[in-house]
């Protein structure tokens, strides 16, 4: 029988990362919200990679057809993860805006312990998903990097509803300006 202390909590995070991504990502940005102290010179170029971020997420999140069929338009023409380019625009952004010494090297090292695993771990499942047709895009289509592929369609199928439907996007992207106005009022 597994312990359900500590231990338990430790191996979970070595091996099962996935798990805690999300919620990590999520306590960092809250953190730096409510422990920030901005000044003008970081807060404002922060608030302008942090938009850039939510303008990624709702862009890829539109695009989703989660295991259903392989997202090669929009943002999947130019990297196979734009969700997590959103996400690390995002951290950045926050880092920024906040003013706190520390945000940075936290999120670096979040970045660290969980994007490589997932990245990983979420190629493998596409490639078991969908073959030939993920191998293929993956030869042309960088993990994080945007690149350009001629002939593709950058616009694509996007749709609110599924941006909405996939993972509430859009409420998503109305509680992190709300989070960039937060810091705003404590310049």
């Amino acid at each position: 029988m597994k312990s359900l202390g500590l231990q338990k909590l430790l191996h979970d995070i070595q091996h099962k990362r996935d798990r805690y991504r999300q919620f990590i990502g999520i306590s960092f940005l809250l953190l730096v919200t409510v422990a920030g102290s901005p000044t003008s010179s970081l807060y404002w170029p922060g608030l302008l990679v942090a938009i850039a971020g939510i303008a990624v997420r709702l862009w890829a999140s539109g695009h989703i057809k989660k295991d259903k069929e392989l997202a090669t338009d929009g943002p999947y023409m130019f990297v196979r993860h734009p969700l997590y380019v959103g996400n690390i625009l995002l951290g950045v952004g926050f880092s920024m805006a906040c003013g706190l010494w520390w945000g940075f090297p936290l999120f670096v090292g979040i970045l660290l312990a969980f994007y490589p695993q997932a990245i990983k771990s979420e190629d493998e499942k596409l490639r078991q998903l969908f073959t030939d047709q993920w191998e293929s895009w993956r030869k042309h289509t960088w993990a994080l990097i945007p690149r350009y592929q001629p002939g593709g369609n950058p616009g694509g199928s996007w749709s609110f509803y599924q941006s909405l439907r996939q993972n509430g996007e859009p409420i998503i992207a109305l509680v992190l300006l709300a989070c960039l106005y937060y810091l705003y009022l404590k310049l």
